[in-house]
């Protein structure tokens, strides 16, 4: 078979063909012009397979020997290439470019983009200018990315075939814009039971992650121009929901006990939300102290503003007990006994703690806003796949999923530590590593000598000429950084890579020096 033929795909486009009988034109003549006409547009691009005679006779309803008329004189002419036993084929190399005359629709997609860009609306010009960053996250020291390669697809393949393979009725329809009920059960009594919030199942609505539970949230709760408070330097992509329901973003700083409430009382005393990662702040791990926490949920009161409680690893904590979230802290003081329902709004993920591509999160919803929320899903419609949700249901039921986080607990404790020793060994010139009570990653601060010289940003362009990834602390800052560090990622580089990867980074670094 020839090589050309090899390297197309088997799978059989579908036209948009018909013939006109009433038509003076022969059949086999407009067949000819209309399959023509969709190579020269780019519909069948070169190499690809077009249906047999027979397949495209029975389809439009006409002779078989119509068809192969039409194809032998796209043949003849160079359009269409056969291959005995194999079919045919869109010719590699156009007469049209062979003849130096590029097709009309090919010179209309090699045309410059126009010169005047289109107009954007400030919210669009606000979103598409975040900085995004192109992570390979198969390199070390990718942060956020958890390890796949331990990860158990067995089990989770059988889940996936009980509960797919005869289906119940339910699963096939629509359902609860809230999610699957069984997920929801399992997750309440996980949160419950694990991380002290004080919920039912009915408040727990299943989401495509933590940004679109914030999304939900804010455009259901904000009106365009609201201030909402948001760490500085926080999480970037929590910025981009957050401006679609038309925030005005407010950096609070931190301090050593988390953010800053006299700050942010300063900055913005009559905000309508705060985005908070309490548990182990991101990106600098710092853990909001028991009395921020409290002066967090007094202004919270006070303002009848909305805490938005991220709480994106509370899996992974290697030393002590989990820390207790602000919902079930805010519950316990009797918010909720008040009427006031509590301000709390509490997201969760499942792509750090199980792999990124499951795209499941969820929220916690105040009593009082479990119908406006569920009705909000509905009219978004961003729904979560029905497919992934009963068999997630039943990881967590069954026992796997305390299973998988012990396992990657005991992992990624072990990893970190490699990569403090790591640190402490190749990078001790450039950089200061300390180990972290959990998380993924670990904060390596720059130096004066490099910090002055390179600056984090120029730092993680080296890294990446290097092949290696990490990220710079700069771009976790909505106004001007005060610090430089990078984010160093652990979780998915095996113990044996991370001496290696930390050398090769440090010579990277000092080779521009």
């Amino acid at each position: 078979m020839p090589d050309s033929v090899q390297r197309v795909s088997r799978r059989t486009p579908l036209l948009a063909l018909a013939l006109d009988r009433g038509s003076a034109v022969a059949l086999q003549q407009q067949l000819y012009e209309q399959v023509r006409e969709v190579i020269l547009s780019g519909g069948l691009p070169p190499g690809a397979r077009l249906p047999s005679s027979r397949t495209l006779a029975r389809e439009l309803g006409c002779s078989r020997n119509t068809v192969v008329t039409a194809f032998d004189q796209l043949i003849s002419e160079g359009y269409l290439e056969g291959h005995a036993g194999s079919g045919t084929f869109v010719c590699r190399v156009l007469p049209e470019e062979l003849l130096g005359a590029a097709p009309a629709a090919a010179q209309e997609t090699r045309a410059k983009a126009p010169v005047h860009a289109p107009r954007l609306a400030a919210r669009g010009r606000a979103i598409a200018g975040l900085r995004s960053r192109n992570v390979r996250t198969h390199r070390a020291f990718a942060p956020g990315v958890p390890d796949t390669e331990n990860f158990p697809f067995d089990v989770w393949g059988r889940l996936y075939a009980r509960a797919w393979r005869r289906p119940e009725a339910a699963l096939l329809e629509l359902g609860s814009p809230a999610g699957h009920q069984p997920l929801r059960e399992a997750i309440a009594d996980y949160l419950n039971s694990y991380r002290g919030l004080r919920c039912r199942w009915q408040q727990v609505i299943i989401t495509t992650g933590a940004q679109a539970a914030i999304g939900l949230a804010t455009q259901i709760l904000l009106e365009p121009g609201d201030p909402v408070w948001i760490e500085e330097p926080g999480y970037a992509g929590l910025r981009g929901p957050l401006l679609a329901a038309g925030a005005r973003l407010v950096p609070v700083p931190l301090d050593a006990e988390g953010i800053s409430v006299a700050e942010g009382r300063r900055l913005a005393p009559n905000a309508r939300a705060v985005v908070v990662t309490p548990s182990h702040h991101y990106p600098l791990g710092t853990a909001l102290s028991l009395a921020r926490r409290l002066e967090l949920l007094e202004w919270a009161r006070e303002a009848g503003a909305w805490v938005l409680e991220d709480d994106y690893d509370s899996e992974y904590r290697y030393a002590g007990r989990p820390l207790a979230s602000l919902q079930g802290l805010a519950a316990g003081r009797g918010e909720v006994g008040r009427g006031e329902a509590g301000r709390v709004i509490y997201l969760g993920t499942f792509s750090k703690v199980l792999f990124p591509s499951i795209r499941i999160g969820y929220l916690v919803a105040p009593e009082p806003l479990i119908d406006a929320f569920t009705a909000g899903q509905a009219a978004l419609g961003a729904l979560p796949s029905a497919l992934v949700q009963p068999v997630l249901a039943s990881f967590i039921d069954e026992g796997h999923f305390a299973t998988h986080v012990r396992r990657m607990r005991r992992l990624y404790a072990a990893r970190q530590a490699a990569l403090v020793a790591a640190a402490g060994e190749h990078l001790a010139d450039l950089v200061t590593v300390a180990p972290d009570d959990a998380g993924l990653h670990l904060m390596a601060w720059l130096k004066p000598a490099l910090a002055e010289r390179l600056g984090d940003r120029e730092a993680a362009e080296i890294a990446a000429a290097a092949d290696i990834t990490v990220a710079p602390l700069a771009d976790y800052f909505l106004g001007t950084p005060r610090r430089s560090g990078l984010l160093l990622g652990y979780a998915a580089v095996p113990e044996p890579v991370i001496g290696a990867q930390a050398a090769r980074l440090g010579a990277a670094l000092r080779a521009r020096l």
